[in-house]
């Protein structure tokens, strides 16, 4: 039950985001009583603790799997952004925002996971690529990695990018073209323009 609840909550904070869903909510679309919750998970904020933890996971297998295709690392990028931002539902509902807002702490502790476990991968993206004539040579590469760690978490801001205005789809698809435009050789725009044109 316990695993059970994890996932149907999980499901529904990034479908609403962790604010809008509530334990209530969560019992009726499982038909159980909000008490069975309880007895489980002491309180809405162990839940969206142990969501967080359960999401981070499915996100560090996906990538992993993305990793282990050996794409070129343009494509490389794209094949990642688009298995997390299936993952994540588009992020329509702004979780990480509400996360961010509403269980700061919990936040925190995500991002530095997140980063501690993920950067190591951006740089190998980008060191495949300079090796590969795709990315220029000259680039600094622990500076690009924090800056595009830092950018992607950045356009996660309902406050900058209210999704009324800016689809959280859009935004991804618009940020990951940025990134990679900043740091491409000609022989990776020609890539890169493969894969556009192919969208």
């Amino acid at each position: 039950m316990k695993n059970d609840i994890l996932h149907t909550a999980a499901e529904m904070f990034l479908s609403k985001g962790f604010k809008s869903v509530t334990m209530d909510d969560i019992a009726t679309e499982m038909g159980i009583s909000k008490k069975t919750i309880y007895a489980q998970y002491a309180n809405k904020t162990e839940l969206v603790k142990c969501c967080a933890d359960y999401i981070f996971e499915q996100i560090s297998t996906t990538i992993s799997e993305c990793l282990s295709k050996n794409e070129n690392p343009i494509q490389e990028l794209f094949t990642i952004r688009k298995a997390v931002s299936s993952l994540l539902k588009d992020e329509s509902s702004s979780p990480q925002y509400q996360m961010n807002k509403y269980y700061p702490k919990i936040y925190k502790d995500l991002m530095n996971r997140q980063f501690s476990e993920m950067i190591n991968s951006v740089i190998c993206n980008l060191e495949r690529g300079v090796e590969q004539g795709l990315y220029r040579k000259e680039i600094n590469i622990p500076f690009i990695a924090r800056l595009y760690f830092g950018v992607m978490n950045l356009t996660k801001s309902e406050e900058l990018f209210p999704n009324e205005i800016f689809p959280k789809k859009e935004v991804n698809a618009q940020s990951l073209e940025y990134h990679i435009r900043g740091i491409i050789t000609p022989k990776g725009e020609e890539i890169l323009h493969t894969i556009l044109i192919a969208k």
